[in-house]
Order: C-alpha cells, then structure tokens, then sequence
C-alpha cells in the first residue's frame, strides 16, 4: 500500500505542477479534468502526510525511549508512544478506507423510482411518504429535485413517483437505498384496529449521461397519447403522454407529468439511458464476479431491506441489524445515521476482501 502511496503522491505534486503552468489556461477541458483529479488526491496524501509525521515523530520517542536512563522522562516517553502508536494506526486505517476502489458511479445524480407494492391504497399513502423523506433529505443535503413521472391516486398517494435527485454525490449517499421498504401500522380506514403490513419497492439508479451510452433511434418507438389523472380524468385534450419502448431489451419507458411532448420525450428518455445503464453495470459486474453482494445487499429492488414500524416508532435496516426508535425523525429526512452506517458496513467489507 504505501508503495503505491507514494506513487500517488509524485502524481499529486505533477498535477499541481501542471495546473500552475499559465498554458492550461487556454485548454477548460483539460484544466477541469486536472482540477478533478487534484480533489480526488489531495484527502490521501495530506492523510499520508500526516501520517508520515506521526511515524518520524514514534520514531525519535522510540529512539529517546533506547538512550533515556532517567525513569519520570522513560514514563513520559512510553505515554507519548503510546498515542503516537495508536494515531498512527487510525491513519493507516484511513488511508486504507481512502484506497479502497472507487464507485464510478459515486459523483453521479441519482434517479429514484418509488412503486406501490403489497398493501393496495395503503401502500400508496406509504410511497408518498418515502417520496416526502427522500424530498426532505435531498432539501437538507442542497440537491435539487425533480419528479420525472407520477401517477396518483385519489388520496393523495402514489401508484408510481419517479424523480432526479441532482447534487454533490448523490448516487454515493443514496444506493443502499434500492429494495423492499415494509411499513407495519394501523391503517386510517382499519376500524377494528389491526397491524397491516405492506410494502413498496425503491430502486436508485444513477443518472446516464449521453456520453455513458449511445442509443440509437433506430432501436427505440416513441408512442404518444393523451394523458390521464387519477380516475381517469383528463389532464389535458393533446397528446402530450409519451411511451419509449427500447426495441433491443423491450425496456418501456412512460412520462406524462408535463404538458409539454417534448419534455415529457426528454425525461423519459433520461429515465430509459439510467435504467439502460443500470443493466449494463448489473450485467458487467455478474460476469466479473458471482460473489459481489456484500452484507449491505446488492441494492436489488425485490430484496427487503428495511422496516418502519409505528406502533413501536422505529425504523429497522435488516441488511446491518439496525434499529433506530426516531421513526418520525427519519421520515422527515433525518436519514444520515442509516445512510452512514450502511456506507460503513460496505467499506469494512470490502476491507475484509482486500486483506490476504
């Protein structure tokens, strides 16, 4: 590891070289990819740094502790080199967290479909609620939303919410959110004052620039027609509603939330390049390796990963054994401590797989 450290640290100090030389200027594009790539070294090696202080600093304590005779200085000495030990272990542990391989998709913005399962109306009350927790979360964090298609029902649920989530590594904060979200509690219109359990299924995927993957026209068919609320009302007399169907994987694709055809094109088309992508990626990593899911799941939509129970006001992530008593907390978007601890199960994972 510290062989490659130090390689990282001579690519660190050319980067720098290379972004004060006035000639960049004139070259964005290479001046931008230069100023990413100087963020994306510059946390290991001032942790490196730090940790190379603190290893010469053990060093000379070290060195004192052979030649001091004198037995208070040989006390002090032994306390000092014990905390310089033991900050030089938490660094290594750092800097092995800081190189463990990087998520392509981490610095993406994220596309969050929410559908009602298992529980009829109920469930779409339930999957207007995570849509309002996810809302909450992405106000807190600065991100910008913005819901690509919805289909309501008549009591101000959801059958259906798709929307971006667009701000600083959303994809990163967001992708153990994918899978089954359980909701046990006594539904409003349960007179005999019964538990109902029921379900709705969330897949995060990251946003698909065009430049990720190139569909061609030639493999999609784009329908329109007229779109519908709840009941089916008429929203509107045009044919503004469009369908993309992806020829080559029968993947559809429905957008009727503008009244614009050619927003609605435009969204549903960002829709399809995520999904598109999100296929692509599972299909690579399948052939890569058949062992890829880590104890925080895959991040499969049909696998159960979290329960929010409310006669008991807590949330429970099955993945990691969590349970959290702040229900109302987390539904009104307090989410960092799941969000935290699931990222830190994935990281001692996949530390786990990288010892020999």
């Amino acid at each position: 590891m510290f062989d490659k450290l130090k390689d990282i640290e001579a690519k660190y100090v050319e980067v720098e070289r290379a972004l004060s030389d006035p000639t960049q200027i004139s070259n964005p594009q290479r001046l931008q990819s230069l100023a990413k790539t100087h963020a994306e070294l510059a946390p290991i090696v001032s942790t490196f740094k730090e940790y190379q202080k603190v290893q010469a600093e053990a060093e000379e304590v070290l060195s004192l502790l052979e030649e001091e005779t004198e037995e208070d200085l040989v006390e002090l000495a032994k306390g000092e080199f014990e905390l310089l030990t033991k900050q030089k272990e938490q660094l290594e542990q750092q800097l092995q967290l800081l190189m463990l391989p990087k998520d392509v998709n981490d610095e993406k913005n994220v596309i969050t479909e929410i559908r009602a399962g298992t529980g009829g109306e109920e469930a779409s009350l339930f999957a207007a609620e995570l849509f309002r927790m996810y809302s909450r979360y992405a106000e807190r964090q600065g991100w910008k939303i913005e819901i690509l298609n919805a289909n309501e029902t008549g009591l101000k649920g959801f059958k259906e919410v798709i929307f971006s989530l667009q701000g600083d590594r959303a994809y990163s904060k967001l992708k153990f959110e994918g899978g089954i979200h359980r909701v046990q509690r006594v539904p409003a219109t349960e007179g005999s004052g019964r538990i109902h359990t029921s379900a709705v299924s969330v897949a995060v995927l990251p946003e698909a620039e065009e430049v990720d993957l190139v569909i061609e026209p030639s493999d999609i068919r784009i329908d329109l027609y007229r779109s519908s609320g709840p009941g089916g009302q008429s929203v509107n007399t045009t044919d503004s509603a469009v369908r993309i169907t992806h020829l080559p994987t029968d993947l559809v694709v429905t957008c009727q939330d503008e009244k614009s055809q050619h927003k609605n094109r435009a969204k549903a088309m960002k829709i399809l390049r995520s999904r598109l992508l999100e296929q692509m990626q599972l299909e690579q990593d399948a052939e890569r390796s058949q062992t890829r899911r880590t104890m925080v799941g895959s991040g499969d939509r049909s696998e159960k990963i979290r329960t929010y129970n409310f006669p008991q006001t807590r949330v429970t992530d099955h993945r990691i054994g969590l349970t959290i008593h702040q229900l109302d907390a987390v539904l009104d978007g307090e989410l960092d401590p799941l969000i935290g601890a699931l990222t830190t199960a994935d990281q001692t994972e996949k530390l786990k797989t990288l010892q020999p």
